[in-house]
Order: structure tokens, then C-alpha cells, then sequence
């Protein structure tokens, strides 16, 4: 019997599936020799939350960390990636606390989760795991796009032009769109990814690597600085991975010539992790859409908690209001769904659109509601209206 079906029998309440969770959270503390376990994990199909890597969530990283004792961390990390800056305040904030510090990807940890699982001394996954391409999104027009595909293809058009002398007309709308400021501001975000990557590489992951395994020969600090630009290098080459959601597998990142501890090698430690990550899986299928944890504490958010009006207890009125990321454009809304009869709109929201698709108002981009009004109305037994 598999490990969801198992748990899927238990009919487990949500304060059991908490237990259960917590338990198997220090399983894993216990076989990795006690260290410290931080968990930062976002649910990646609720597209209509904010499951990004954001400012906002700095705050309860840091209430969670303060939570924890220890000289050693494991970080379980769970994401789609988001903001580079706010992944480089996470690993600072890590780093603050702890000289020892590796990654553990259960499931996937994509662009900026990448970048920072290129800050910890060891990262543990296994085959069933996937790291992603760092190459830097840029939004533009209502469309988002590889930074590194822009400039090789502006690259392109320059190399073409001095080769032949001749600027081809179909280009000319294309170069009337993008000004040199926008092609030095993707340049820009490809460097930062990069540089930190390769800065945190041979600072944290390179710092134990002193031999060649080959011939035991002494490894140079220059040695540790071209391995990891070539590394950085790779992972934000969009022309190899060809789209920003691939997946790099151990395999992958091996062939790159960086070290990766397979977990699934040691059975015991394998299905502690797997047991935790099926029950974080089960956590999440709930409103939930991030959770931070230790053994011990944990900050959930949830994608729209209901609030209830004084003096309407049979709860008539009720509204809902919760926050919504664009998928393109990364702008947060405040989402208002009236429930039971129509209120007047809160400065600052928009109304729960009657068709269940929204369009954000900032690059049109059109996203389905229609798991979130079921979910609403489910759980407050009133009709979004």
C-alpha cells in the first residue's frame, strides 16, 4: 500500500493530520542526528494565492527561526520560486543563525528556491525531486518572459545586422518596443541570480571541497570559483532548459559536476521524508496555501479566512476577503466575496467576479476562481453572491 493511500484510509481530522505531521517532522530531526528543521513550503497548484517567494514572508521565516536552538538546520523546501531578493534576505536571515546548513527537496524548489538551495552546504533529493533554471522572468506588455532569451536574441539581431549590414524591417517593431534601459534591467536580473549562486557556492557548498577525488591533489580557490560559474552559467541558460518550469533532476545537476546526497539511498530516512511530505501535501489541500514549521510551532496562511460582522450572528453578511497573485504580473488583489447577500465594497478590493473568472487589472491576465468559490462556500455553508 502506498504512503497517500495509507494516510487517505486514516480519514485522519485536521488536528491528527497536524500530529502526524509533527511526528514524522521529528523522525527526520532524529535520523539526521538532531538537527534543527525549518520547513518553508508553498502549495504550487493554488495559482490564485500568493504561493510566491514574497517580502511577506520574511516575517514568519524569522518567528520560525526563532523558535529553534540548535547549531545545525535542515530546510525542507517546497516552492515555485518568486523574488531573488527576498530568496537572498531568507538565506541571510539562515545564515545569521547557522554555520551548517543543507537543503532537503522533497518535491520541487524552482527558480528562486533553487537559488537558494545553491546556499546550503549539502542538498538532499531524491529521484522524484526537481530543482529548476534560474534564468530571470521579466514581465513586459502583460507578458512574461526569459531575460536571458531577450538578450541572446537581441544578441542575435546585432550579430545578423553586423554581418549582412542590413537591419531586416520585420525586427524594427520588435527594437521600437524595448529601450536600451529595459535590455540593461534584464541584464541586470540574469547577473544578480548568478552572482549569487556562484558567490554562495563556493562559499558554503564549495567550502568542505579541499581534494581532487581523482588524484587527492589540493583544489584552489580559483578551481572552486570556475566550477561554480560554470554552474551558475548552466542554470540560467534558458536555451538549455528551453522553459523556466523544466525540471533538473539529480542526473542534471551531477552532470554539472555538483555533488548531491540522494536520500533515497537510506531507506529509513527516505520514508520519514516521503510520510512528511505526503502529510504537507494533505495539509495544503485544505485553504492553506503556506506553511512554516519546526517541531514544535508552525504559521499557517490560508487563502481567504472568513470574517464575521459584529451583530450578525446567524451569519448573514459574512464576507470573505482574501489576497490573489497575478500568475504573470505578480500583482497582489485583495479579493472580496460577499456571502449571503450583497455588502458594499471595501476600499482597496475587488468584488468575487459572478463568472469565477478574474482579470487583473494590471496586465489582463484571465484566472479561474472556481476552485476558491467552492471552496468558500463549502466551508461557510452561504452562497457567494
Amino acid at each position: 500500500m502506498g504512503i497517500f493511500t495509507e494516510y487517505l484510509e486514516k480519514n485522519l481530522t485536521f488536528e491528527e493530520l497536524n500530529k502526524e505531521r509533527k511526528r514524522q517532522l521529528k523522525r527526520i530531526s532524529e535520523l539526521r542526528g538532531g538537527r534543527d528543521i525549518l520547513v518553508y513550503a508553498a502549495d504550487l497548484n493554488k495559482n490564485n494565492a500568493p504561493i510566491s517567494i514574497v517580502y511577506d514572508d520574511l516575517l514568519a521565516i524569522n518567528d520560525q527561526l526563532s523558535n529553534l536552538s540548535g547549531d545545525a538546520l535542515d530546510l525542507i523546501l517546497e516552492t515555485p520560486g518568486g523574488s531573488g531578493e527576498v530568496a537572498e534576505d531568507i538565506v541571510k536571515l539562515i545564515r545569521e543563525k547557522y554555520n551548517d546548513v543543507a537543503v532537503i527537496v522533497p518535491g520541487w524548489a524552482k527558480s528562486a528556491g533553487t537559488i537558494i538551495a545553491m546556499s546550503c552546504d549539502a542538498i538532499l533529493m531524491e529521484p522524484a525531486s526537481a530543482l529548476g533554471p534560474i534564468d530571470a522572468q521579466i514581465t513586459r506588455g502583460g507578458k512574461t518572459f526569459s531575460a536571458d532569451a531577450l538578450i541572446k536574441g537581441m544578441e542575435e539581431i546585432k550579430d545578423e545586422v553586423t554581418r549582412t549590414g542590413i537591419l531586416n524591417k520585420a525586427y524594427i517593431p520588435i527594437l521600437q518596443g524595448i529601450s536600451p534601459g529595459e535590455l540593461q534591467g534584464a541584464q541586470n536580473a540574469l547577473n544578480f541570480a548568478k552572482e549569487l549562486v556562484r558567490e554562495w557556492l563556493v562559499k558554503y557548498k564549495f567550502k568542505d571541497w579541499n581534494f581532487h577525488s581523482l588524484d587527492g591533489s589540493p583544489v584552489t580557490y580559483e578551481e572552486k570559483l570556475q566550477r561554480a560559474e560554470e554552474i551558475a552559467s548552466e542554470l540560467a541558460d534558458h536555451s538549455k532548459w528551453l522553459t523556466h518550469g523544466r525540471s533538473i533532476k539529480i542526473d542534471d545537476l551531477e552532470r554539472m559536476k555538483l555533488k548531491i546526497d540522494d536520500y533515497s539511498q537510506n531507506l529509513e530516512l527516505a520514508d520519514a521524508i516521503r510520510r512528511y511530505y505526503t502529510l504537507l501535501k494533505m495539509t495544503l489541500d485544505t485553504n492553506i496555501y503556506k506553511v512554516f514549521e519546526t517541531i514544535d510551532s508552525q504559521i499557517f496562511k490560508a487563502i481567504h479566512p472568513p470574517s464575521q460582522p459584529p451583530g450578525q450572528p446567524n451569519g448573514r453578511g459574512t464576507k470573505a476577503v482574501f489576497d490573489l497573485q497575478c500568475r504573470r504580473c505578480n500583482k497582489i488583489m485583495k479579493i472580496q466575496a460577499n456571502l449571503g447577500q450583497v455588502q458594499p465594497l471595501e476600499s482597496g478590493h475587488i468584488p468575487f467576479p459572478p463568472n469565477n473568472i478574474l482579470e487583473c487589472p494590471g496586465c489582463g491576465e484571465k484566472m479561474d476562481l472556481t476552485p476558491a468559490r467552492k471552496d468558500i462556500q463549502s466551508q461557510t455553508g452561504l452562497p457567494i453572491v
